[in-house]
């Protein structure tokens, strides 16, 4: 007699064959309950137009990122599960060199797909939502190259060329009509293999729902692309609203696809990262996240209440967020049981994971070679606009040691922009002609994405290139007035960038708070000097502010440069919501950045504003570290910063540096 784990398959096989080998679903009534079947959720999020492993500012090849690689684990993973559902979750059409190309440079025509989706197109997507760098080139763009037409202000009333695939998003409604400006929801299905209680294979179909969210805080970050166009609902308001639509559809199961991470601070209409308070409205049956930069599951979310960061659950409902850049892929592998005429996760037998493209350093997969043929016109367009060259410098810009003092790549920035205010504001508002003017940058590439991802501009010709490298985002330029005591306070919202450190612990201390993220590291600059007390408790860290060698008295005013992302809100800055915005300049900090290049020339050192801040003093028992690039020792020295020394290679290509701060 054969064995049992011989029988099954055996049943399965004949099964099969009664059934037919056409994949037509089963005709024999109603899925039996008891039946089980096994089903793939597959994500990628926060692409970001990384559709080749390139690096546009290195111009070299960069095997640890790009769409093209994430493409070969989408094709091994549906080999693995034959029945699969691919989404995206959003910040798809913004963040690189080849997204500014087919969106500011050279616009792509209403009959032109997007580079991005013509990819994702030729891999076969399906759905996806939008998330909060969808918006950032207006929305007329985004209704083009999405081939949604809008009823809002600006919107594109054709259907254009657009993904192959349908978007949803239920929370970011028309002013004008109040209706949404995508479809908030709608139904998927296809044909997958079930097991029935005897063991017998048959097919039927599956119908799966999905329901889209962007982050609410879109309305501060690009006020100026949706002020007085459309309203936004927070995330679980609109979920509690289109649910009850999408659940008289009877779909079988509902994906949640949400541009957000998760955050169990007490809920609001306006938080940035949702997905912990979704997972609790009831109906949802799957979650997919992004936004955050980083892997669900993962240790980054170990110990949070009512979160399984190992196996991939939120409160009892399977998530996954599957990186950025196209480094990695979401995979929630379901398991379905069919009970009291419906389909359940199998919690016990589900689990989520993110595959990333390079397992091993310098061990990545293979590129998809169907793809690079797709975009290679647009590439090669791209690289030939970023070569344009607008001027030199003799010193060398970078923020490998950004964190630590070096402002050799902010201080370009930060000149610009108070070159720029002092020149447009007057036009505008004559009374504050006599402020002084102070300038806000961050290092928005600081090594969150690896050993690579920090600015480096060599001394010698500087290219459009170089000043995309220098200001990474297609932010626009905002400057806002405030007083001493708004920028103290500015200042020690920065200082959150440290941990506290303890001079009297004996062992290692990590200087960088890992939560608080480098593009929210606002280093200001103007002629004014102050000290950081990382000993010091968070709101106490700024022991000294002087302008131009006095102190500054809290009632004194100024004007400070920066961008419409943080002057709106962006990074939750005390005293910044928009209000006080007293420029918002039509044009972008990139482009106002590459102009005063053009118009200098020639930048020396005596351009770029010295180092405006210093740690105060403090002689600790232990070593104080942080990780940086592993070969970059003779940048900080070139940079004065003597004080650094290297302790260790890590074999990934960072390095583990000690920091003296006694000096």
């Amino acid at each position: 007699m054969l064995p049992t784990s011989r029988i099954l398959p055996l049943l399965a096989i004949g099964a099969l064959l009664l059934a037919g080998c056409s994949g037509l679903p089963w005709k024999s009534g109603k899925v039996p309950d008891g039946a089980r079947a096994k089903v793939a959720i597959l994500e990628t999020t926060d692409i970001h137009s990384n559709v080749l492993s390139y690096d546009y500012y290195k111009l070299k090849p960069d095997p640890t990122v790009g769409f093209e690689r994430t493409a070969t684990l989408i094709q091994r993973a549906r080999k693995e599960f034959p029945d699969n559902f691919l989404f995206d979750a959003g910040d798809t059409i913004q963040g690189s060199v080849l997204a500014d190309y087919q969106a500011l440079v050279k616009p792509v025509a209403c009959d032109q797909e997007l580079a991005v989706y013509r990819a994702m197109d030729a891999v076969g997507y399906d759905g996806g939502t939008l998330g909060n760098h969808e918006f950032n080139y207006g929305l007329g763009f985004l209704s083009q190259v999405t081939g949604t037409p809008m009823n809002v202000d600006g919107g594109h009333d054709n259907r254009c060329a657009g993904p192959h695939y349908p978007l949803v998003l239920a929370n970011v409604f028309s002013a004008r009509d109040g209706k949404p400006i995508f479809k908030p929801w709608t139904i998927v299905s296809k044909n997958i293999q079930a097991y029935t209680p005897d063991g017998s294979a048959i097919r039927v179909p599956l119908r799966v729902g999905i329901i889209g969210f962007a982050p609410p805080p879109i309305m501060q970050w690009d006020q100026h692309n949706l002020a007085g166009k459309v309203t936004v609902s927070g995330v679980v308001e609109a979920a509690q609203k289109y649910l009850p639509e999408l659940q008289a559809q009877h779909p079988d199961l509902i994906v949640a696809i949400l541009h957000g991470g998760l955050d169990t601070h007490p809920y609001t209409n306006a938080m940035e990262n949702g997905g912990w308070y979704l997972a609790g409205v009831p109906g949802i049956d799957v979650l997919l996240l992004g936004h955050s930069h980083t892997q669900f599951p993962g240790p980054r979310y170990a110990g949070m209440k009512d979160v399984d960061a190992r196996l991939g659950f939120v409160r009892n409902v399977p998530a996954v967020m599957g990186g950025f850049f196209g480094k990695d892929l979401g995979v929630i592998a379901l398991v379905l049981n069919r009970k009291d005429g419906r389909w359940v996760v199998d919690l016990d037998n589900t689990h989520s994971e993110v595959r990333p493209i390079c397992p091993e350093k310098n061990q990545c997969v293979p590129a998809d070679p169907a793809i690079a043929p797709l975009v290679e016109s647009v590439h090669q367009a791209a690289i030939a606009h970023v070569n344009t060259p607008i001027g030199s410098s003799s010193v060398p810009m970078s923020s490998y040691f950004a964190d630590e003092g070096n402002m050799s790549a902010l201080a370009p920035v930060n000149a610009a922009q108070i070159d720029y205010v002092r020149r447009e504001l007057p036009r505008t508002h004559p009374e504050l002609a006599g402020v002084p003017v102070l300038s806000a940058a961050a290092a928005f590439r600081s090594g969150f994405g690896g050993p690579d991802d920090y600015t480096d501009v060599a001394a010698g010709p500087l290219t459009l290139r170089s000043a995309a490298d220098l200001y990474f985002y297609p932010n626009t330029l905002a400057a806002v007035k405030t007083d001493g005591a708004g920028l103290r306070a500015w200042l020690e919202k920065s200082a959150e960038r440290f941990n506290r450190i303890d001079p009297d612990q004996a062992g290692e201390q990590a200087l960088i708070n890992s939560h608080f993220t480098g593009y929210n590291f606002d280093q200001i600059q103007g002629g004014i000097h102050y000290i950081i007390d990382v000993s010091k408790p968070v709101g106490q860290r700024i022991t000294s502010l002087t302008y131009k060698g006095r102190p500054v008295t809290p009632t004194e005013p100024f004007i400070i440069a920066t961008n419409n992302y943080r002057a709106s809100g962006g990074g939750n800055f005390p005293g910044l919501d928009g209000a006080n915005i007293v420029l918002a300049a039509p044009d972008g900090t990139r482009e106002i950045l590459a102009k005063w290049i053009e118009h200098k020339r020639q930048i020396g050192a005596s351009d770029l504003e010295p180092t405006s801040w210093t740690f105060a003093p403090l002689k600790t028992r232990g070593t104080v570290v942080f990780t940086g690039r592993a070969d970059k020792l003779d940048v900080a020295r070139a940079a004065g910063l003597t004080n650094i020394q290297w302790v260790k290679d890590n074999g990934d290509g960072t390095a583990v540096y000690r920091i003296d701060l006694s000096h």
